[in-house]
């Protein structure tokens, strides 16, 4: 029988080279054991609905008044919904031609990208085009987006930091490009260095690789680090340098757990550093309502704004766009609603303050509560999580683990998760899916679990690893495997 398109064999080979572990084999094994009836807390994906975090109010009100708009006509929607939401609902609405059921311009709706124009000089102090905005269905299809206008061929390198969030790598192999790595320094608090970065682009060059692009996530994912200004200007002058387009992810701008160090966007920086770099160096900075306080993943809001991007080019990215002929609607609205919330004054405004500054203060207690309990631990050492909703704790693992990983065909740090899900039911994802240095192992989990489970989670965490530790440390000359 001859062989056929969609056969293993014949299948796209950058389609069987990606991968993604936040799904990859702990998730998988997860799924298998909550169906057999285990208790599974999925901390391996920043997902915060899914694990209790309460939508908030006023924004679930807009939409659903967007959704059913004949709740408008009815005389009582002044007894369910409070008039600012109302207000706001005939405001988006009217944006629409043919309401939330109906395609958008394929740039995303214009009084939404008005509005997201404007939360950018607000936070910038510089005005914003929203011409040069694209409403995307999430941050994920935007970075993809951009990715796919880059990248020409295998010889096309982008720079990644390691460790990194798997998007990057999986969406890089996909489109036939190169991953070029530069390793954040974990002694440093997840620090950059320069000097890394050079010799980074001079061995991608001398192995016949262009580098045309660089990512910084920042707040960081996995490693939950925010970037000084002294590091962005760094980055800033090494990318013009370089003739490189900065790419910046920032789409944890509002999960910021330390006073000492606020997020500044990568676009103020370079714009505060004035002409000729602020009129030269390319940038698209990335954006999303799935995390900070809203969490709103399943929505997939997002957009991205391009900086010094000539116009023709502006084009061949709307022409992209346009194939997916428009962003979600929805996702659209959650997205304006997010850069234009209630206002001081407005019915919803206390509420909306109270129900997203409850959320940000109950990361920051969960973010000290696991950084502690990492801590606490036998061989296991953990940056404090200054911004994003990650834990990326270094598990030091005896030789005795490692050889025992070995004759099972794991990578060690899958082995450790996988035996730490087995015992505790708590699905993390293995450093190696994010990157990072030969012979140095970790594992991410986000910060999600509702407050008050974080003791027993910690708990059942520190028993499962000091037992494990006991194990393959093997005082006594023998393994308990």
């Amino acid at each position: 029988m001859s062989s056929k398109p969609l056969d293993y064999d014949n299948l796209n080979e950058n389609v069987k080279k990606c991968q993604y572990a936040v799904r990859g084999e702990l998730y998988l094994r997860a799924s298998e054991l909550q169906k057999e009836g285990k208790k599974i807390i999925f901390t391996n994906v920043g997902n915060p609905h899914a694990l209790g975090q309460k939508p908030l109010t006023f924004p679930r009100q807009v939409i659903a008044l967007c959704q059913a708009p004949f709740l408008l006509d009815d005389p009582n929607v002044g007894f369910l919904f409070p008039a600012d939401a109302i207000a706001r609902a005939k405001h988006y609405l009217a944006m629409t031609s043919g309401g939330l059921g109906a395609y958008s311009d394929s740039r995303g709706t214009p009084g939404v990208r008005k509005e997201v124009a404007e939360f950018i000089e607000r936070r910038d102090g510089y005005p914003s085009d929203p011409e040069l905005i694209f409403l995307t269905d999430g941050a994920s299809k935007g970075v993809m987006q951009i990715l796919n206008t880059v990248i020409r061929g295998p010889s096309d390198g982008i720079l990644v930091p390691v460790p990194q969030y798997p998007l990057y790598s999986a969406s890089i192999q996909l489109l036939g490009g190169s991953l070029v790595p530069y390793y954040l320094e974990e002694t440093a608090n997840w620090g950059l260095d320069i000097n890394d970065l050079r010799q980074s682009v001079a061995q991608a060059r001398y192995k016949g690789i262009t580098v045309r692009a660089m990512v910084i996530i920042n707040p960081g994912n996995p490693t939950g680090q925010c970037l000084s200004v002294a590091n962005l200007k760094q980055i800033i002058q090494f990318c013009h340098q370089e003739s490189l387009v900065l790419l910046g992810d920032e789409v944890y701008q509002q999960n910021i757990y330390q006073d000492e160090r606020p997020f500044i966007s990568a676009r103020k920086v370079l714009l505060d550093m004035g002409p000729p770099i602020s009129k030269e160096l390319q940038l698209v900075s990335f954006h999303t309502v799935s995390k900070g306080y809203w969490g709103e993943c399943g929505q997939r809001g997002g957009y991205f704004e391009m900086t010094n991007i000539p116009p023709k080019s502006v084009e061949e990215i709307y022409k992209v766009a346009s194939i997916s002929l428009s962003p979600n609607v929805p996702g659209q609205i959650f997205m304006g609603l997010m850069v234009n919330p209630p206002k001081p004054g407005d019915i919803s405004y206390d509420q909306y303050v109270r129900e997203s500054k409850g959320i940000l203060e109950s990361l920051r207690k969960r973010a000290h509560m696991m950084t502690d309990g990492f801590n606490s631990c036998r061989n296991v050492v953990c940056n404090f999580t200054e911004g994003a909703m990650y834990s990326f704790p270094q598990i030091r693992l005896p030789p005795k683990a490692i050889e025992a990983a070995k004759k099972l065909g794991k990578v060690p740090d899958v082995f450790y998760c996988l035996r730490l899900l087995e015992a505790t039911g708590i699905s993390t994802v293995p450093g190696s899916g994010f990157g990072q240095k030969e012979g140095v192992f970790h594992l991410r989990t986000t910060i999600l679990p509702a407050e008050e489970d974080m003791p027993a989670i910690m708990s059942s965490f520190k028993k499962f690893n000091d037992e494990f530790m006991e194990q393959y440390e093997d005082h006594r000359g023998y393994s308990r495997m």
